[in-house]
C-alpha cells in the first residue's frame, strides 16, 4: 500500500544544514588525524583518538547532539533518517561525535523506554551526556544466537542478587576502556515458555567475576572501540539490575533491536553515497586506453545501476521509519526486515564497483573502501542474518491475503 510521507519539519532541514556543515568542515578533516593515532597506538589499542572528543564539544555547541533519541531530539524516525546517513560517510567517527553510535544508541533506548528512574540517573544520564560507554553483551560463540532463544547465558536468582554465568562474544564497545556499563541478556527460568525465558539486567563493568578477553576483528580491521569476548563467572548483582521484568528479555531484545536496525542501514546509506562520490570521482580522473574511465560505456553502467540501487534503498528505509512513526515499531517489522537486506546489498555492490574502478588502491587503506565493505559484509550478520529476515518476510507474505485472487 503506497503511503505518503510527511515533509521534514524547519527544525529538521536547520539540522541537515547544520550537520553537512559540521562533516565538511570538521569531521573529514579530522580523519587523518584518527587514523594517525590509531597508527601511532597500534591495531590493539582501545582509547580513543583525542580529536573525537573535541568534535563531540563542536557537535554539542551545534546542537548536534543525541539526534537519534526522539525524546531528546523533538525528531522523527524519518527526519532522523537523513542525518544518520550523513554521519554514515564517516562511520567510525561522524555517529560518535554526535553520541548517536551503536551499541550505545540501543542501550540508552532501552533504559528510557524500561528503565526505572534510579538506573536511569545511574546509566541514562552519563550515557545521554557522553560521559561513558556500555556495551550489550547478548551473542554467544556457542549457539547460533541470531535466535534469542538459544542463548545459555544463566542468571539465578539468590535472595536478594542475580548470579550470572556465560561466555558472550562480540560484546560491541566492551574493549573501549570508557566502558562502564553492559545489558546482558540471559535466561531467568529455562522452563518457561520459550520467548519468556530470557530477561535482562545492567551489570557495572568492574563487577567482581566479569573478564573482558580478546578482542575480534571483523574482516581484518580492528574497531577502536572492539568487539571482544566478555565472560561473567558468578558475576552478582542485586535483583534491582533487572531490566524491565523477568522473562521480558526477548521482547526488550525486539524493541531494541527495531530502531537499532533501521539506525544501521540509514547510516550505511552514508557509506554508499561515499561510495558512489570516490567512484564518480575516480572514474573522471583516471585514463585507460588513451581515455578516461567515464568515458567508457561499462563504467557509465556501474555509476547508473549504483544511483539505482541507493536510491531504492533509501526509499525503502524511509518508508519503514515513516511507519515506525506513525503506526509503531511492531507495525514497521516487515519493512525494518526488508530494510536490513536491502540495504546493506545496495550498498555492498556500490562499494564493490568502486573497489574496482580504483584497481589496486581500491584494496588498500589509501582510500577507506576495503574497510568499508567489510563493515557492511558484516552487516548482512549483525542485528539478525539475511537468512533470519528473509524466513520473517516469506512466512508474512504466504500468509498474507492477496488483494485478488485468480
Amino acid at each position: 500500500m503506497y503511503v505518503a510521507m510527511p515533509e521534514p519539519s524547519e527544525r529538521a532541514l536547520d539540522l541537515h544544514a547544520r550537520l553537512v556543515e559540521f562533516m565538511r568542515d570538521e569531521v573529514f578533516p579530522a580523519e587523518a588525524s584518527y587514523a594517525a593515532y590509531r597508527v601511532e597506538k597500534g591495531e590493539h589499542d582501545t582509547t580513543l583518538p583525542p580529536v573525537v572528543e573535541e568534535l563531540k564539544a563542536s557537535a554539542k555547541a551545534r546542537g548536534l547532539w543525541n539526534l537519534f533519541l526522539p525524546s531528546e531530539s523533538g525528531l522523527t524516525q524519518l527526519e532522523y533518517a537523513p542525518l544518520a546517513e550523513l554521519s554514515g560517510w564517516s562511520n567510525e567517527i561522524a555517529p560518535e561525535a554526535m553520541n548517536c553510535q551503536a551499541p550505545d544508541t540501543g542501550n540508552m533506548e532501552l533504559l528510557h523506554l524500561i528503565g526505572t528512574a534510579e538506573q536511569k540517573e545511574r546509566w541514562l544520564t552519563p550515557l545521554l551526556a557522553g560521559d561513558i560507554r556500555s556495551g550489550f553483551a547478548m551473542t554467544e560463540p556457542a549457539v547460533a544466537s541470531s535466535d534469542a532463544t538459544n542463548i545459555e547465558t544463566s542468571i539465578v536468582r539468590d535472595g536478594d542478587e542475580y548470579v550470572i554465568n556465560g561466555r558472550k562474544w562480540f560484546t560491541s564497545g566492551a574493549s573501549d576502556p570508557r566502558c562502564e556499563l553492559f545489558i546482558l541478556m540471559g535466561k531467568t527460568d529455562p522452563s518457561a515458555a520459550t520467548h519468556r525465558q530470557q530477561s535482562m539486567v545492567l551489570v557495572p563493568r568492574d563487577t567482581p567475576g566479569v573478564t573482558v578477553g580478546r578482542n575480534v576483528p571483523v574482516f581484518g580491521h580492528w574497531d577502536q572501540h572492539g568487539h571482544p569476548v566478555t565472560e561473567f563467572n558468578d558475576v552478582r548483582v542485586p535483583v534491582t539490575n533487572l531490566l524491565g521484568e523477568e522473562g521480558g528479555g526477548f521482547a526488550a531484545a525486539q524493541a531494541r533491536l527495531g530502531p537499532g536496525r533501521i539506525h544501521h542501514v540509514m547510516r550505511a546509506l552514508g557509506a554508499g553515497e561515499r561510495a558512489l562520490a570516490l567512484m564518480v570521482k575516480r572514474v573522471q580522473e583516471r585514463v585507460a586506453f588513451g581515455k578516461t574511465l567515464a568515458e567508457q560505456g561499462a563504467v557509465k553502467e556501474r555509476i547508473a545501476e549504483s544511483r539505482i540501487e541507493l536510491d531504492q534503498a533509501r526509499a525503502l528505509c524511509h518508508q519503514a521509519a515513516h511507519v515506525i512513526d506513525s503506526q509503531g515499531n511492531k507495525a514497521a517489522r516487515h519493512l525494518v526486515a526488508e530494510a536490513k537486506v536491502a540495504v546493506p546489498r545496495a550498498v555492498l555492490a556500490v562499494i564493490d564497483r568502486a573497489i574496482q574502478v580504483h584497481g589496486g588502491m581500491g584494496v588498500t587503506d589509501d582510500v577507506p573502501l576495503a574497510a568499508m565493505w567489510g563493515w557492511h559484509r558484516a552487516m548482512r550478520l549483525f542485528d539478525g542474518p539475511d537468512e533470519v529476515h528473509l524466513t520473517t518476510l516469506a512466512r508474512a507474505e504466504l500468509g498474507r491475503e492477496p488483494l485478488f485472487r485468480f
